[in-house]
C-alpha cells in the first residue's frame, strides 16, 4: 500500500470519527435542554396522594434527565394563593402550577367534572375515560383558551362526605348548616338549604375551632387526620358521594410548553403519569390505617343510609342538568362522562366482585 493510500485511509478514518463524534455531541445537546421551573402548590406538599406525587415527579424528572429538568415547588401562599394558581400560569407569571382545578369552577364551570364530581366514576374508569376516551382531549381544549397545557398528575379515591356536629339521618339535617364544601357537591347542598363557603384546606381547623362553620369536608381520612379535623368534630360521614375521586393537575403555560423540545415534553408527560400511579398507591395504602385510628380514638365513622344517598343522587342530577343547560363545555364533558359510565357499567357490573365479598370483619 502506497503512502498516499495510507494517508487517504487515515484521512477517511479521522473524518468518520469526527462525523460520529459530532453526531454524539449533537445527540447529547438534544438531551441537555435545561428546565428550571418555579411551581406553586395549591395544597401542602405532605398530603398523602394529593400533593405527595409532586415530590415523586420532581425527583424522577431530575434523575431521568441527568439534572436538566428541575422543578422547584413552593408551599401554598409562598408564591401565590391557591386560588390564583391558574391565573398566574395563564399570564406567564409562573411557568407551571400544581393544583386542584376545581378551585376555578367560578371561571370555568366544567372543571369540577375533572377534579371530582358527585356520583361520578371511580378512579379506574376515570383513567380509562381520561387517557383512552375524550377526557384529556376535552381538558386540553378547555385550557387552550387560557394559554395553558394541563396534565393529570395525581388521582386518589373517594373522599369522606365530611365532618358534622351531628349524624346525618335525612336531608333535612343539612338545611341551615354553615358548611365548607367544594365543587358541584357544594351546589347540591346549597339546593338543600345549606350555607356553603369555600375555604383552603390549611384554614379549616381554625374555622371549625372558631365555629365560623358548622361542618366541613376536605379529603380522604388520612389527609383529614393530618389537618387535625378529628380533634374538633367526632362525627365523620361517609362515603364521599360528592367526590368519587380527586385529581391534581400540573398546569404549564402553553407558550413555555410549546418552546420545549419533544423529548423534554415527553419526559414531563411520563413523569406525571408515573406520579399519578404512585400517588394512588400511597393513598390506598394510607386510608385503612387512618380509619382504624379514628375507631380507636372514638370517632364515629357513619355510613349514610342508602335512601339518603338516593335522594342526594336525584338532587345531584338536577344540579348537573341545570349547569349543563347554561354552559356548552360543561354539557359536552358531562355527556361524554355519562356515556362512558353507561358503557363501562357493562364491564364493571359483571367483571368485578360485589362489594360484599370484600367484607373481612
Amino acid at each position: 500500500m502506497s503512502i498516499k493510500q495510507k494517508l487517504s485511509r487515515l484521512t477517511y478514518g479521522i473524518t468518520a470519527a469526527a462525523v460520529i463524534s459530532g453526531s454524539l455531541i449533537s445527540s447529547d445537546a438534544l438531551a441537555s435542554e435545561r428546565v428550571r421551573w418555579q411551581v406553586p402548590l395549591a395544597f401542602p406538599s405532605h398530603l398523602i396522594g394529593l400533593t405527595t406525587p409532586v415530590k415523586h415527579l420532581t425527583e424522577n424528572l431530575k434523575a431521568v434527565s441527568g439534572g436538566n429538568i428541575q422543578l422547584r415547588y413552593y408551599e401554598p401562599g409562598e408564591l401565590v394563593p391557591p386560588f390564583e394558581i391558574m391565573e398566574s400560569v395563564s399570564t406567564g407569571k409562573y411557568p407551571a402550577g400544581y393544583t386542584w382545578v376545581g378551585y376555578d369552577q367560578g371561571t370555568i364551570p366544567a372543571l369540577p367534572l375533572y377534579s371530582g364530581a358527585p356520583f361520578n366514576m371511580e378512579p379506574p374508569a376515570y383513567l380509562a375515560w381520561y387517557y383512552q376516551g375524550e377526557g384529556r382531549e376535552l381538558l386540553e381544549e378547555i385550557y387552550a383558551k387560557r394559554n395553558i397545557h394541563p396534565m393529570l398528575c395525581s388521582i386518589i379515591g373517594p373522599e369522606g362526605a365530611g365532618w358534622f356536629a351531628k349524624p346525618i339521618e335525612s336531608l333535612d339535617d343539612i338545611d341551615g348548616l354553615r358548611i365548607r364544601f367544594a365543587g358541584i357537591g357544594g351546589k347540591v347542598l346549597e339546593k338543600l338549604g345549606a350555607s356553603v363557603t369555600m375555604i383552603p384546606g390549611g384554614e379549616l381547623y381554625q374555622a371549625l375551632e372558631r365555629k365560623t362553620i358548622d361542618a366541613t369536608e376536605f379529603s380522604q381520612p388520612a389527609i383529614d387526620k393530618m389537618l387535625g379535623l378529628d380533634q374538633i368534630i367526632k362525627n365523620y360521614i361517609m362515603p364521599g358521594w360528592h367526590q368519587t375521586l380527586t385529581t391534581s393537575h400540573l398546569l404549564v403555560n402553553k407558550d413555555v410548553w410549546n418552546k420545549l423540545k419533544p423529548e423534554t415534553r415527553a419526559m414531563i408527560e411520563m413523569g406525571c403519569e408515573s406520579a399519578t400511579l404512585k400517588g394512588f398507591a400511597e393513598s390506598e395504602w394510607a386510608q385503612p390505617t387512618a380509619l382504624r385510628d379514628y375507631e380507636n380514638e372514638g370517632v364515629n365513622a357513619q355510613t349514610l343510609p342508602e335512601p339518603v344517598l338516593r335522594e342526594l343522587q336525584k338532587v345531584t342530577n338536577e344540579v348537573l342538568d341545570e349547569i349543563a343547560a347554561g354552559d356548552e363545555m360543561f354539557r359536552r364533558v358531562l355527556t361524554s362522562q355519562r356515556e362512558f359510565m353507561e358503557h363501562h357499567s357493562i364491564w364493571h357490573s359483571k367483571g368485578y366482585l360485589p362489594r360484599d365479598f370484600y367484607q373481612y370483619d
